[in-house]
């Protein structure tokens, strides 16, 4: 689909150095993807400066090029476009050149921490459930109506958001529910978006390898915020003390939940067991399949959005109660002589203090909680030690495993997780690398009525080792090792 420069610069502020009448086939900003008849977009990225690229970009065809620094002898037969932030303009740009498809959807951000893939999830299943054509892009999967398209990332780039946006509108979708990451906020990979709802659920500490420190993690997020429409609603939980920063110089119209706090939407649970809890939505009582406060704050959330939405509480309450967990959030596996295994996401310190809290409260009486906890290589190393410290203080025993060590030595992670240990707490830990034989103990030490927590993985179906991804399911294993334990 041709678009004219002109068109595709829309509402860009930028100085134009050639024909804005030329047609442009399609925009790229990977040097490597341009073709003849291209826009190519120089984006200064993490580790690349797209810059450096303009002449092979030309090389391969492309008649306009995008950037924030003109080359010192632009060739004429070339459009050169000059902005201010490429990475900004890029988002407009792109969705310019789909025809604004946000804009024909009612679309729902959520960023935070923990909780992102649940509320966008259960949104898309709720609407869904309604009879609505919906899309979603999430850390599992995205979605056009039941259409499955492999995730790679939390947040794509800009133009695979725009180009999933247009396959939305185009095959009848409403509304989309999208996960929105503090990196895919930090670098404009949002940009263009026309949302109608956005979504804070909590922060705590994540991606300082890449934010650097608290502060900047906090600024990446408020732009989702800052950015919104005064038509718009921004929405978020005022239990995270953040959450009232994040209206902070917001346009839009501003509603809270919590489920600790006063707040526009209120819950608050009644009974807790591991197949489900008791909630009082709004003075309504209502039986879901989710465990644990954090997950009735990511329902509240749910409720929320949609009534903000506009759709009839009762409505909403009628198909929040039939409502599933997500995928690897929170996911039990029961054992013929009584063992319980939880397979978790929880790979933060706040998410598994959560979810170690949850199995603490519904747990028999006289039953241990044996965790089993690995931290990610290549990422953020300061939570290690805190995570295993949480594990060691909170369980009767704790196995620190493997998680995805990536180029990392697994056992140097575990070692810096087993820095943030108490002494006095040793002889409740054990060290085991192979995340397989990991399970596989904490299945044999496990007694009737005792509880596994596998944290970590989640929904996750592979192990990164050496750069190396091999075929790995925490729930598949547990399964597996449950039904040879039977057999004994």
């Amino acid at each position: 689909m041709n678009q004219l420069i002109k068109n595709i610069l829309t509402g860009i502020p930028c100085k134009i150095i050639g024909d804005e009448n030329t047609e442009i086939v399609k925009i790229e900003f990977d040097s490597r993807n341009v073709q003849k008849g291209d826009m190519f977009v120089a984006v200064r990225g993490v580790h690349v400066d797209g810059h450096e690229f303009i002449g092979k970009a030309l090389g391969q065809g492309a008649t306009a090029v995008l950037c924030e620094t003109l080359p010192e002898n632009p060739a004429k037969n070339v459009c050169f476009i000059q902005v201010e932030n490429s990475a900004k303009a890029l988002g407009p740009a792109v969705s310019n050149y789909f025809g604004n498809p946000s804009k024909s959807l009612r679309l729902v951000g959520v960023t935070g921490t923990n909780g992102k893939t649940s509320i966008a999830t259960l949104l898309y299943r709720l609407f869904t459930a309604m009879g609505n054509k919906c899309g979603l892009l999430s850390t599992v999967v995205n979605k056009v109506g039941e259409r499955d398209i492999p995730a790679t990332h939390t947040t794509p780039d800009a133009i695979a958001i725009h180009s999933l946006m247009k396959e939305m509108a185009d095959e009848g979708c409403t509304y989309a529910f999208m996960e929105v990451s503090s990196h895919a906020l930090d670098q404009d990979r949002t940009a263009g978006l026309d949302y109608d709802v956005a979504i804070f659920t909590n922060l705590t500490h994540d991606h300082l390898d890449y934010h650097k420190d608290f502060d900047g993690y906090l600024k990446a997020k408020k732009k989702l915020f800052d950015n919104l429409s005064e038509e718009a609603f921004a929405l978020v939980n005022v239990d995270d003390k953040n959450g009232k920063v994040m209206l902070q110089n917001s346009r839009a119209q501003k509603r809270t939940f919590g489920v600790k706090s006063v707040a526009d939407f209120k819950a608050k649970v009644i009974e807790s067991h591991f197949d489900g809890m008791l909630v009082n939505f709004d003075d309504r009582e209502l039986w879901i399949k989710l465990i644990g406060l954090f997950n009735a704050s990511n329902m509240l959330a749910v409720y929320a959005a949609a009534s903000l939405l506009g759709v009839p509480k009762d409505e909403i309450l009628r198909i929040i109660s039939s409502l599933d967990t997500v995928d690897g959030r929170f996911e039990y596996v029961r054992s013929e002589d009584g063992v319980t295994a939880i397979v978790d996401y929880a790979h933060t310190p706040d998410a598994l203090k959560n979810v170690l809290s949850t199995i603490r409260e519904i747990k028999p009486e006289g039953s241990e909680l044996i965790s089993l906890v690995g931290a990610g290589g290549d990422r953020d190393r300061k939570k290690r030690p805190v995570m295993a410290r949480l594990a060691a203080e909170m369980s009767e025993k704790v196995i620190l495993t493997s998680d995805n060590p990536r180029s990392e030595d697994p056992d140097f992670i575990i070692s810096e997780m087993f820095e943030g240990i108490d002494p006095s707490q040793y002889k409740k830990v054990l060290k085991i690398s192979n995340r397989k034989e990991a399970i596989r103990t904490a299945c044999m030490l496990a007694k009737q009525g005792d509880v596994i927590l596998i944290a970590g993985k989640g929904h996750e179906t592979y192990q990164e080792v050496k750069g190396v991804r091999s075929y790995f399911n925490d729930k598949e294993i547990v399964r597996e090792l449950f039904a040879e334990n039977k057999k004994k």
